[in-house]
């Protein structure tokens, strides 16, 4: 018995399923958040994530946290007693998750008549960032790194990477006068928080762009900042 966390691939359970024929291999949706949301025999659906598991309410909502049409990519929700309670001092994010009485989990999924679930990948704009299927919120995470006394401003994305499919970035403004070093600056944030959630990179930079209102401007951050390095 193997559980192998990721989104799936096609054609590495196809070479496991054709070396293995006598192996039964199911895929499962969930977070650390819900677990198991749903589940099935691959062979019955390959490609599907299953149907919602036992004592699950599965549902799609759009931007405006209203149902979608069969068929129609929309947020993945959740209701079930193996759903958590909430995130740790973290009163906003926890009632932005839960909007509604659902747990919304940043993933999008469309759904077939057969009440079969069929993962589409996460909000384009979702700030959560998932290193290793462990979720991390740039809020958090900036929280910390303000906390040291070098930092000015600082602005937490998630960039692309190989090995765990996402990593967490964080783009600093150093106060008049102050140096760090991002080993130092790693360290510190790992010290505060969970280590998964301290970034894999650091970059120091002169400004960071801003909206009209002044707030820091996450999506041009994205674009000048988002390589992995």
């Amino acid at each position: 018995l193997r559980g192998v966390g990721g989104v799936d691939s096609p054609e590495t359970i196809d070479r496991f399923v054709k070396k293995n024929p006598h192996a039964v291999f199911y895929s499962l949706y969930g977070q650390t958040e819900a677990m198991p949301v749903s589940g099935c025999n691959y062979a019955d659906k390959p490609g599907s994530i299953g149907p919602a598991a036992i004592l699950t309410r599965v549902a799609l909502f759009d931007d405006l946290d209203r149902n979608v049409p069969q068929g129609t990519p929309g947020e993945i929700c959740v209701r079930s007693p193996a759903v958590f309670q909430g995130y740790w001092n973290l009163k906003e994010e926890t009632e932005y998750a839960f909007r509604n009485g659902w747990h919304h989990t940043g993933d999008l999924g469309r759904m077939d008549a057969d009440g079969f679930l069929w993962y589409a990948g996460r909000k384009p704009e979702k700030e959560l960032i998932k290193p290793g299927g462990e979720n991390v919120y740039p809020a958090e995470v900036e929280k910390a790194i303000l906390g040291h006394g070098a930092i000015e401003e600082v602005c937490v994305i998630g960039v692309d990477d190989r090995q765990w499919g996402e990593a967490v970035k964080a783009v600093c403004v150093l106060k008049p006068g102050c140096t760090v070093s991002t080993e130092e600056l790693s360290d510190y944030v790992a010290s505060r928080i969970a280590r998964y959630k301290k970034p894999k990179y650091v970059v120091f930079v002169d400004e960071l762009p801003k909206t009209a209102g002044g707030a820091v401007n996450r999506e041009q951050v994205k674009k000048a900042w988002g390589s992995p390095s």
